[in-house]
């Protein structure tokens, strides 16, 4: 499922649904000159920049937008920029922890002194 969201959230931060929403576009204007006419002169009628629909100019100024990195503004309103700030992570310093009183080599648990171990190792019968 985490696949399926990171993939959806790549194809909306490239673009991609302006290609799905032109691709809609398209169909819908082929469609409706395939009615009254040819199939090979609804095509051309379809992609010839002087006939876009209401569809093929919002993907042309979104994308255009888009590239200016600013979102579309509806005509008749205005825009206002909107500034967020952060604060500063803390900086974080990594280093060796100081050195314990407990974890000296020459003392147990409860303080006493050990004795070195035999020298050679006793060995099993």
């Amino acid at each position: 499922m985490s696949l399926i969201l990171a993939l959806f959230a790549w194809l909306l931060a490239t673009g991609s649904h302006l290609d799905v929403v032109q691709t809609v576009g398209w169909a819908r204007m082929f469609a409706s000159y395939a009615k009254t006419m040819s199939l090979t002169e609804a095509a051309r009628m379809t992609f010839v920049s002087d006939n876009f629909c209401d569809v093929c100019t919002f993907v042309q100024t979104s994308k255009q937008a888009r590239e200016g990195h600013a979102a579309p503004v509806p005509a008749g309103t205005s825009s206002t920029k909107v500034i967020l700030a952060f604060q500063p992570s803390p900086v974080f310093v990594l280093s060796a922890p100081p050195a314990a009183p407990w974890l000296v080599e020459d003392q147990t648990a409860d303080g006493v002194s050990r004795s070195a171990p035999p020298t050679p190792p006793p060995r099993v019968a």
